[in-house]
């Protein structure tokens, strides 16, 4: 297949870690994959195949080249790819990384951009469910992923330091409120001062770090340790120096860095956000409470007294990550491709 992907960013992200994920392994399946960016479009991750940046500030429907498949994602990707699709360079196909009338500006043109093509991907039953509720398009599921570049090192040990660590995402700009890291801070301050002898580690992409005045404050507060991983390995490592992974958002499609923490073997408290009911049980493989419980630092005080119930969670949460594979995720992806195809013909 000819596949091109309509791209606004490939910064540090769980929606751009998926896209560039998919891009590289139908690369390596041999399809014909073309990233199409805006000019200045930033990459931070390896992509495998070409990238072609648009003549315009935006990328245009004269930008795409002749193919099978175009696929969009962020809505504001959706009608130059519904333009170039009339213009038959290929099947428009959505992959809704996030529904985003609900938590991101301009709702009004996001929520209306469901309405132009049938053809719909998403990460889990719950953003199944709510845009069926909406709009009536069922959309077809392609779960998340983790790359075996995450895995568990061994390297906890009861002699050294007790750390609790979270992803922080820079605030300005609107984008992050779903992640109540308010709230987090708040709840990871009560746990400190509870404990004051466990390390609260916020790990940030090192990018969002430098552009943030407000996640450069958090530096002169002594009670964090501000991390910034500038690839998979040291993220990988990060995780690993976690005993307990923390997640506040309360609304994600598909919630990648609870899983990715998982893997890696640090046990799960987290915030009910939907998409994560893909992988999370509570008291199975997590502690999971509903936002409006104000439970967060009550379940994390919990598994810092309680190394049986922290490690069965650890143990239970790596096993069950094991089935989310990109490979997966990508042989899924490529059949429902296939299957969208054939009903075009």
């Amino acid at each position: 297949m000819r596949i091109t992907f309509p791209i606004l960013t490939l910064s540090r992200g769980g929606a751009q870690r998926m896209l560039a994920e998919l891009v590289n392994r139908l690369t390596e399946l041999e399809h014909r994959v073309i990233v199409l960016m805006p000019p200045g479009g930033i990459v931070e991750y390896e992509i495998r195949c070409p990238i072609i940046f648009s003549g315009a500030a935006r990328i245009s429907e004269d930008d795409f080249p002749e193919g099978d498949v175009i696929i969009s994602n962020f809505f504001s990707t959706v009608s130059v790819a519904q333009r170039a699709s009339r213009q038959g360079k290929g099947i428009h196909i959505r992959l809704a990384l996030c529904y985003e009338p609900t938590f991101l500006p301009d709702n009004n043109e996001s929520f209306a951009s469901y309405h132009h093509s049938p053809n719909l991907l998403v990460l889990s039953r719950w953003q199944q469910g709510i845009i069926r509720l909406n709009h009536g398009i069922k959309g077809r599921i392609v779960p998340i992923g983790v790359s075996s570049d995450f895995k568990n090192m061994h390297i906890r040990n009861p002699q050294r330091k007790f750390v609790v660590s979270t992803i922080m995402r820079k605030p300005e700009g609107g984008f992050s409120d779903h992640r109540e890291q308010e709230y987090l801070l708040q709840q990871l301050n009560l746990v400190k001062a509870r404990h004051p002898e466990v390390q609260l580690y916020l790990i940030t992409p090192p990018g969002e770090f430098a552009e943030s005045p407000a996640l450069q404050a958090l530096m002169g507060d002594g009670r964090y340790h501000l991390r910034t991983p500038s690839n998979d390995e040291e993220l990988c490592y990060h995780y690993n120096e976690s005993d307990i992974f923390v997640s506040s958002s309360t609304y994600d499609s598909g919630s990648l860095p609870g899983l990715e923490a998982m893997r890696c073997g640090a046990a799960l408290v987290t915030v009910y956000s939907g998409g994560n009911l893909e992988y999370c049980v509570h008291g199975h493989n997590c502690l999971m409470s509903y936002r409006y419980e104000n439970r967060l630092a009550e379940d994390v005080a919990a598994l810092i007294r309680d190394q049986e119930q922290r490690d069965r969670l650890a143990r239970n949460g790596e096993a069950d990550s094991l089935r989310f594979t990109w490979e997966r995720s990508v042989q899924i992806f490529q059949a429902e491709l296939y299957e969208l195809l054939s009903k075009q013909g």
